[in-house]
């Protein structure tokens, strides 16, 4: 079971790292996309507690 995890996480970055050299424009768009989404949950969450202790 431990070896399987060892594998898949070693496939993951090289798919990862593949990705990145490949087309580093879209990874960077994909990356941005992802963070963009986190400070828009963040955001949403502080303004649902705001309105809690309102």
């Amino acid at each position: 079971m431990a070896q399987a995890r060892k594998i898949a996480t070693y496939v993951i970055v090289i798919f990862v790292g593949y990705t990145i050299i490949t087309s580093p424009a879209r990874s960077a768009e994909l990356v941005q996309l992802g963070f963009e989404g986190i400070s828009d949950a963040a955001k949403s969450i502080g303004e649902f507690m705001t309105q809690l202790i309102n």
